[in-house]
């Protein structure tokens, strides 16, 4: 039996991933999405079918060409996830607009958007998570949503002051970045020690939250992700989900080595009273003394609204092409 067979019996196996042929080769409960992810599909020419579809339903719609834009582009990441459901039974995350970040209002325009397309294809939103950025307007947003019945995936969640303030809205999945907060404290410190899973920063984290949840009850599912080794993610074996990209499953389906549970957590009956809820001047507080934290979500953030907006381009120049034929013709 394989590393990644084996690893299916303590943890929901997530692929981080929009390749619909590499979803549907390993097999994941379910899949996730984020605007790098969906560039990639973008520049390729593996999905031009989608994109072409995704822009005749902007043209339809009609109005300026940036509107145009931006509803092709959120059909494009609707129409990968609900290729993507056809391959797994669990959930798809789907991104909203970086952007977004930090207007609560928009973020859940925007999300109510999306699930509104999926409905039009079909999809109903049982089978959705929108993710956003675990700022505080994010995670408040996620808690209105989840009041109309809308569920999201709290991403680019660095610091344990995200965790308690996304357990206190009650959201109903989290990703915390192991790969980045390992990048980040292996590019800020001089430990030339050789590498061990258990002292991991990014591992370490993810551990706190998880017994953290545990131990006072919180329902939020904990779902690692952004890995760099495979280590990380067998000292993670137990976590409530763990998404993984196509070339560490890879790795994990050619290794035999025999793994074991790392988390594992025995609720007991002892009513064991929560934290208070964290004030947003607390959250705030809490968050920027972390500077791993400001400065990774800051990062990530930005990263996805240049990815996002390399695609507004790409998306753009091909409505406008489409525009010029029809005018030559």
């Amino acid at each position: 039996m394989n590393q990644l067979e084996v690893l299916k019996k303590f943890t929901t196996i997530v692929v981080d991933s929009a390749d619909i042929h590499l979803v549907h080769k390993y097999k994941p409960s379910d899949a996730t999405t984020n605007p790098s992810i969906i560039l990639n599909n973008v520049l390729s020419n593996k999905y031009n079918n989608i994109i072409e579809k995704s822009i005749l339903y902007s043209k339809k719609l009609g109005g300026s060409l940036e509107k145009k834009v931006i509803n092709a582009l959120d059909m494009i990441s609707v129409r990968f996830g609900c290729e993507i459901l056809k391959f797994i039974p669990g959930y798809i995350s789907t991104e909203i607009d970086a952007e977004l970040s930090f207007n609560t209002d928009l973020c859940i325009q925007k999300s109510i958007k999306i699930i509104k397309l999926y409905n039009i294809l079909g999809v109903d939103k049982s089978r959705i998570l929108i993710k956003l950025a675990a700022t505080w307007e994010g995670i408040q947003a996620a808690k209105y949503l989840r009041k109309i019945g809308i569920l999201c995936n709290l991403t680019l969640l660095f610091s344990f002051a995200q965790a308690q303030a996304c357990a206190d809205a009650k959201v109903f999945l989290i990703s915390p970045f192991v790969g980045r907060i390992y990048d980040w404290y292996s590019k800020n410190q001089n430990n030339n020690d050789p590498y061990i899973a258990s002292k991991d920063p990014g591992v370490i984290a993810i551990k706190n939250i998880f017994y953290h949840y545990k131990k006072f009850g919180y329902k939020t599912i904990i779902m690692g992700a952004s890995f760099r080794k495979i280590e990380q993610i067998i000292e993670l074996a137990g976590c409530d989900k763990l998404t993984i990209s196509p070339i560490l499953l890879d790795q994990l389906k050619k290794c035999t080595i025999q793994i074991n549970r790392k988390l594992n957590y025995q609720l007991n009956n002892n009513v064991i009273t929560k934290p208070n809820a964290l004030s947003e001047s607390e959250f705030r507080w809490l968050h920027n003394k972390n500077l791993m934290a400001v400065e990774k979500l800051a990062e990530g953030i930005n990263q996805f609204y240049l990815d996002k907006k390399i695609s507004n381009f790409f998306i753009k120049k091909n409505i406008i092409l489409e525009s010029r034929k029809k005018i030559y013709i």
